[in-house]
């Protein structure tokens, strides 16, 4: 290992510890440390330097002479994690302190918020650094096990470690009046197999961690490559030129330069001149101690001597220009690395503020459309839901404007419900059945005008093609007679007007089912979206749940009371009644009227049609003594009787009385009858449902308290209960903690960024 001897310059670490270096600078170097150490290099890409390499290539040996420490190697655990070196000029003694730094926990799950532990007191002496260091490095791969553990203990391996890699990684943050203003981190080296208890999948696993790293646009990669091994075989130069194959932000750094086969050096000068695999920032070349050197104890001091004699001394490392010999040494490649640093922290500085409000923005407005936390009081929060709940389910049952809303979803039901019971209609046909076999019914002759009129053509239900269910005035006029007891012969039963008003009101029940099941199933639907929208965020501690059964519940007992209701409603319609005389009465006249018609027409067509056609004006010019001047002096004749007003069709009203009269009057007082008890009912049974099972919901505020008492908050574990049921996901609380953690985060990187501009 290296032995550092005093405390002068050539002692100690190669950096910049020229006093007069740009003290903007060393601002910005220290500004991205502190960013770093907030943990916001998660969230946006910080300019840094990763040094890589394979195994072997002499990556420890540089880190060695950059930072001005000995780093553990017989442990092998140095390259099992990352190592970060912060190194800083100060006017203060040298100081060493070693931290680690956790981005996951000990199952690999990402932490949100970057823990950043101190391993230990300062460290005032070099010598002392390694052990620490690999202790520190035990401590990350042993994650289950207090560090204290790993730092207080005794320095051995332990038997088994939890990790054989790990992205948590060892901090080093030095500072002296003689030490460099750099950072970077050195990341493990690659390996193409893995010895005695490791796992191939450790391969990928070291790739995917060195990748993690220069994949971002501001990472500078800091390339070994050993001069002892053709530059192909060896796969970080492959991994650099994937994600960096311009080499716009790659240093290439020859070790070993002691090793090249005789004959071979130009092969590698070419690297030297940027004439092979040119990189922009060029490639360099440093000489360190081999392993005899560092096992006979060389000091630090000795191996830049050593280094300085190496390329003054051997060919064709001497005979190299000026130009060339800048890039030869650990001084100068130190030298150029902190001015690479500095510019690119100088281009990005000013993008950082503008990238870190975007994100902080995006994260809170993020932690905004989250479920809020539940409160610290949550029986009273449990009561303000219910409350909510309710105010709003109250504004929906008494209706919204919205397409969507309760009632404009319930409206179509009512409507076909309308139209089913209306087309129970009576098919009366005043025809004889015999007569009527030939012909086929129209809407013209069997649908009333009155009844177009009111209800529209799609409102008839006499409108028919076929006389399968007609009922004919024979038929009507048979069952009339054969009801007859000891009436008198122009006297009919009422019994037989029943029957036809109690078969028709028989199919009305299957109708109000219908109706019922249909708002019964969009009443659920909508009251479930409410549900849903007040207690759907507490679904994990299974309020949504619970109150949602309650609430079916609830609908379900009114649903019984109303279904019961609406039977209540069809039994009393079995009893035919109406104190709407004069509308029943004027139902009857037009429709006897109208059957009458239709009767006239099919006995006495001819004269009927005469008889509409009639032109009392024409009459009086024409000179014919044909059908229009018999019609004429005819009403002349019952005018001169004084019989005034009458119209040329109300002469058919002389003739002699139909023998289905009585039938005819059966007829209309029924389907009058039916327009009353039809329009009753259609208007009842919604109405019924409306107020029984719609309004009920909200009436004296019965669901409100239905839902006190079935989610059982009021007793006396009310109040734990209301805490389980705000339960959250797991999930919704490790999102918002994250987001929390990174809000954090941002916020601490952006005060950081407003210190250094004041």
């Amino acid at each position: 290992m290296l032995k550092f001897d005093g405390t002068s310059v050539d002692s100690v670490g190669v950096g910049l510890s020229d006093p007069e270096l740009s003290s903007g600078r060393r601002k910005m170097l220290d500004l991205v440390n502190r960013l770093h150490s907030t943990g916001v290099q998660l969230d946006i890409d910080l300019p840094m330097i990763a040094v890589i390499g394979s195994q072997s290539a002499g990556k420890s040996s540089l880190i060695e002479s950059i930072s001005g420490v000995t780093l553990p190697r017989a442990s092998g655990t140095c390259t099992r994690c990352p190592t970060e070196c912060r190194l800083s000029w100060s006017s203060e003694p040298w100081k060493c302190v070693v931290s680690l730094r956790f981005i996951t926990d000990a199952n690999g799950k990402p932490l949100g918020q970057i823990r950043n532990e101190t391993f230990g007191e300062p460290i005032f002496d070099k010598e002392l650094v390694e052990e620490r260091i690999r202790r520190a490095q035990r401590a990350i791969l042993n994650p289950s096990t207090s560090s204290r553990q790993f730092l207080e203990g005794v320095d051995e391996d332990p038997v088994d470690r939890d990790l054989t890699f790990s992205i948590n990684c060892v901090s080093l943050q030095i500072s002296g009046n003689d030490v460099a203003d750099l950072s970077f981190c050195d990341l493990p080296g690659l390996i193409v197999s893995v010895g005695k208890g490791g796992s191939e999948s450790d391969i990928e696993l070291v790739k995917n961690l060195v990748t993690r790293y220069i994949e971002k646009p501001s990472c500078i990669i800091l390339l070994t490559v050993a001069c002892e091994t053709d530059l192909e075989n060896q796969g970080a130069h492959h991994l650099a030129k994937t994600y960096d194959p311009e080499g716009k932000r790659t240093i290439g750094v020859l070790t070993k330069p002691d090793r090249i086969p005789i004959g071979e050096e130009d092969n590698w000068i070419r690297f030297i001149k940027n004439d092979y695999e040119a990189l922009e920032n060029g490639w360099y070349s440093v000489k360190q101690p081999d392993s005899r050197a560092l096992k006979a104890g060389i000091s630090w001091s000795e191996a830049r001597e050593g280094e300085r004699d190496f390329f003054s001394l051997t060919s064709p490392w001497s005979g190299l220009d000026p130009i060339y010999q800048r890039q030869l040494g650990t001084h100068n490649l130190t030298e150029r690395l902190s001015d690479i640093l500095s510019e690119l922290i100088a281009r990005r500085l000013p993008d950082f503020q503008d990238e870190l409000q975007k994100l902080l923005q995006g994260t809170q407005e993020t932690l905004r459309k989250l479920p809020k936390p539940p409160s610290s009081d949550a029986l009273a929060e449990i009561l303000h839901i219910i409350s909510e709940f309710s105010r709003e389910l109250s504004k929906r049952l008494e209706g919204t404007p919205n397409e969507d809303g309760l009632l404009q979803s319930i409206r179509p039901a009512m409507e076909k419900f309308k139209t089913a019971v209306r087309s129970t209609a009576p098919l009366f046909n005043p025809r004889e059945k015999s007569t009527s076999r030939s012909r086929t019914a129209t809407p013209s002759d069997l649908t009333p005008d009155f009844l177009l009129n009111e209800e529209g053509p799609s409102g008839s239900s006499l409108s028919h093609p076929t006389h399968d269910a007609d009922i004919y005035v024979d038929e009507v006029m048979d069952r009339a007679y054969g009801a007859i007891t000891r009436e008198l012969p122009d006297h009919y039963p009422f019994v037989i007007c029943k029957e036809y008003i109690l078969s028709l009101i028989s199919q009305w029940e299957v109708p109000a089912r219908n109706l019922f099941d249909a708002i019964e199933k969009i009443l659920l639907g909508h009251v479930k979206v409410i549900v849903t929208e007040y207690f759907g965020k507490f679904a994990h501690g299974g309020l949504q749940q619970h109150a949602q059964t309650v609430v079916n519940d609830f609908i379900k007992a009114r649903s019984i009371e109303t279904m019961d209701r609406i039977l209540w409603l069809l039994e009393l319609e079995k009893n035919p009644r109406t104190l709407n005389g004069h509308y029943y009465s004027d139902y009857k006249d037009k429709f006897l009227a109208h059957y009458r018609g239709i009767r006239h027409a099919n006995v006495n067509g001819g004269l009927m049609q005469d008889l509409k056609s009639y032109n009392a004006k024409k009459a009086i010019i024409s000179p014919v003594q044909d059908f229009t001047s018999h019609t004429r002096d005819a009403l002349a004749s019952l005018a001169d009787m004084g019989i005034q007003g009458l119209k040329a069709p109300d002469l058919a009203k002389l003739l002699p009385p139909d023998r289905y009269e009585p039938a005819l009057n059966i007829m209309a007082s029924v389907r009058a009858y039916f327009q009353v008890a039809y329009k009753r009912f259609a208007d009842n049974v919604p109405n019924a449902i409306d107020y029984e099972l719609i309004l009920a919901l909200d009436r004296d505020r019965a669901l409100y308290n239905a839902l006190l008492k079935g989610l059982g908050i009021t007793g006396a574990e009310g109040f734990q209960r209301c805490k389980d049921f705000l339960q959250e996901p797991p999930s919704i609380v490790a999102r918002r903690e994250e987001l929390q953690k990174k809000v954090e985060r941002l916020q601490t990187a952006k005060k950081e960024l407003l210190d250094v501009f004041l």
